[in-house]
């Protein structure tokens, strides 16, 4: 990495240890996913609700020439637009170049950001990032710089996180300040207006940004069938590139969720760990245990769960006729999204489905027993019983008691679990409600959870095919079928 760079400086802030700064996660991008991402972050400029200010490094102006007429059409929807890249011939001339919120910087052949590429968008409503730097030719191996453009490979991250986005562009607004004093005061005043009128606005739906992202990565993929291949590079090379950061779009906005969540900012660790180990514990198949952990990481993509209470108070009443196939069953919007990638299609469901009761009064299919699919049913009570353990350590710090004794960990999962006991049999499948009581036992006994979530940054592990399978217990699929009744056996139903 680049020394005074602005990826390493981000990296070195964040291996301070200092609070609210964890270390950053990096992969690899081909350019084909680079190019495709930035332009999904950057169109939804063209719908957000407030004008952003809008940060980019293209190594050399040569690139920036490539795009100077679609950023002329984003310029229009910002309040300022800042380029950064290496001087070519036309850099400046160009009209987009021209515009009154337009400022072009030619950055020193020694400048380290003339080898980063950026896009760093920072609005009261929706902020987004791309941070990389493109490898140099010891990091390339043996076979040397590619020969392919497309072939190219750049290290970084990308993220929606409001306060990673911000101390990005303040580094940025540093960076800039010798080569423009004048600007760089412009985008202060900016920044502190923008920071003003986010704590009044509503953030735009991220889930129609990551929707965006998955369509424009597909596309992408499309379009790598039409293109001819070296021998060093196969196809399936830059095809899991782009299926990797469709589901890393999924997983950041999951964990910007967490983020967001002062309340309860460890739910998706928690509540994977949790399921998983459940299924552990029924002794389910390796690949069934992957896609439970998977959807614990993502059930915070459906709101409608986030209003029920542990007893499912306020849940929506059962439809007055289950349907008859309950794959017409109606999605709620957060499931609705996962469908947009077909890998996700089984965890949608699974999703979908957790706020199902087991005497069949729940939602949003009024399914009963074994025909809730078994994840979702271990999903539906490791959700409810971490939510309501976490809500105990709430009141207990808000109570202001910290300082007469510490908070009872023990006597609030055997009170939770308790409460999980009421409703065995109507909410809860009984079987479930058992072994969640040997994990209890476990929890009290100094057993701790495994909260080592996937970096979201590695999306390949999650390229398992068997994360397709059906997940209800009747599909019309014989072996998926055959194979989901016999892990129901395993506990008894």
């Amino acid at each position: 990495m680049l020394e005074g760079s602005i990826l390493q400086k981000l990296e070195a802030a964040h291996q301070t240890g200092e609070t609210g700064k964890r270390p950053l996660s990096f992969g690899v991008y081909y350019k084909n996913t680079l190019v495709a991402l930035c332009h999904a972050l950057e169109d939804c400029i063209l719908s957000c609700s407030s004008p952003p200010l809008v940060i980019t490094a293209f190594q050399r102006g040569k690139w920036y020439l490539q795009e100077a007429d679609r950023y002329g059409d984003l310029a229009a929807r910002s309040r300022q637009v800042v380029i950064m890249a290496a001087p070519d011939s036309g850099f400046t001339e160009h009209p987009t170049s021209q515009r009154e919120n337009v400022a072009i910087v030619g950055l020193e052949p020694a400048d380290p950001v003339a080898q980063e590429w950026h896009l760093i968008i920072l609005s009261p409503t929706y902020t987004a990032m791309v941070l990389c730097q493109e490898l140099s030719a010891a990091d390339y191996g043996p076979g040397g710089l590619p020969t392919e453009d497309r072939e190219r490979k750049f290290y970084g991250f990308w993220t929606f996180e409001p306060n990673l986005v911000q101390e990005t562009v303040e580094l940025a607004i540093a960076h800039l300040g010798p080569y423009d004093p004048e600007l760089q005061k412009t985008l202060q005043a900016q920044m502190t207006a923008i920071a003003n009128e986010a704590t009044q606005a509503e953030s735009d739906d991220l889930c129609g940004v990551v929707s965006r992202v998955v369509d424009y990565l597909k596309a992408s993929q499309q379009d790598l069938g039409q293109l001819p291949f070296t021998e060093e590079l196969h196809p399936d090379v830059l095809d899991h590139n782009l299926i990797s950061n469709e589901l890393q779009a999924f997983l950041r906005i999951a964990q910007l969720s967490d983020l967001t969540d002062i309340k309860n900012p460890m739910a998706a660790a928690e509540v994977a760990a949790l399921a998983e180990m459940m299924g552990q514990l029924l002794d389910l198949p390796a690949w069934q245990l992957h896609r439970l952990r998977l959807a614990g990481m993502l059930h915070r993509i459906a709101p409608m769960q986030e209003a029920e209470s542990l007893s499912g108070g306020h849940a929506l009443q059962a439809q007055e006729e289950a349907p008859s196939c309950p794959l017409s069953c109606p999605l709620v919007p957060g499931a609705q999204v996962l469908r947009t990638l077909p890998r996700l299609s089984a965890i949608a469901t699974i999703i979908n489905h957790q706020t199902e009761w087991w005497n069949g009064s729940g939602h949003p299919a009024g399914l009963a027993g074994d025909e809730i699919p078994l994840e979702s049913r271990i999903l539906g009570l490791v959700e409810a019983f971490q939510r309501r353990v976490a809500d105990l350590r709430l009141a207990y710090v808000q109570g202001g008691s910290q300082g007469d004794r510490a908070f009872n960990l023990e006597a609030a999962l055997s009170q939770v679990l308790a409460e999980c006991q009421t409703y065995q049999g109507t909410r809860w499948d009984p079987k479930l409600v058992e072994v969640l009581a040997l994990m209890v036992c476990g929890l009290q006994q100094g057993l701790s959870l495994p909260l080592t979530p996937h970096r979201v940054t590695s999306g390949m592990w999650l390229l398992d095919a068997r994360l397709e399978e059906a997940a209800y217990p009747f599909s019309s699929d014989t072996g998926n079928s055959e194979k989901t009744a016999a892990v129901g056996g395993t506990h008894g139903h």
